[in-house]
């Protein structure tokens, strides 16, 4: 792998995704997203990415998730792609801010009926009496939504991780990996290469 100083992190990035989504057998656009759970412990789980541009990575979720309660406690986060097809990860460290309402809306029209309705179901993160408990929930919203558009819960939410950080590795022969990290500095970035 050989990564030019001159290159931006986000191109990279893309590029490499998009060799993922040739390579992986399922949702190459998958990461760990870690956060800062109570008393500074860590917390972590898997989501998934809808969106990287110049300003960041992007991800929705119930605003009233056990993550979304530790990300508007404290918005320090990081993510991590892994595609064991290409031997690759990145790793990503940054701060999370909300998406505006109207990008937080029309993501929510791409979802499937199903996840639509799943998101007003569901109470994500409190406990659930049964499985039977939650379908009946799904149910009813079903029927509250019958023949009309299935609206964004006033709960739904967006979230952007603004990248201060990210390290591309590449798996080489005998543990000897690239890994090479960019960090933000002024409007640009500082690149160094890291020992495996």
């Amino acid at each position: 792998m050989e990564i030019l100083p001159s290159q931006e992190p986000i191109s990279f990035f893309q590029n490499w995704l998009k060799e993922a989504e040739k390579s992986e057998l399922n949702d190459p656009e998958a990461m760990s997203l870690a956060t800062v759970g109570d008393g500074g412990a860590p917390s972590v789980r898997m989501v998934l990415l809808k969106g990287v541009d110049l300003a960041g990575f992007r991800f929705y979720t119930n605003g009233e998730s056990r993550k979304a309660r530790e990300i508007s406690r404290n918005p320090a986060a990081a993510l991590c792609f892994h595609w064991k097809a290409l031997g690759r990860q990145v790793r990503v460290e940054g701060r999370l801010s909300k998406l505006p309402e109207a990008e937080v809306e029309a993501y929510f029209q791409t979802r499937h009926p199903l996840s639509k309705l799943g998101a007003w179901a569901s109470r994500q993160s409190e406990p659930l009496e049964s499985r039977a408990a939650l379908e009946a929930k799904v149910a009813e919203y079903e029927k509250k939504f019958e023949g009309r558009e299935i609206l964004k819960p006033p709960y739904w939410a967006g979230y952007l991780l603004n990248p201060e950080k990210i390290e591309f590795w590449q798996e080489g022969k005998g543990r000897l990996h690239d890994r090479f990290l960019f960090t933000r500095k002024g409007g640009g970035w500082d690149l160094q290469r890291l020992n495996p």
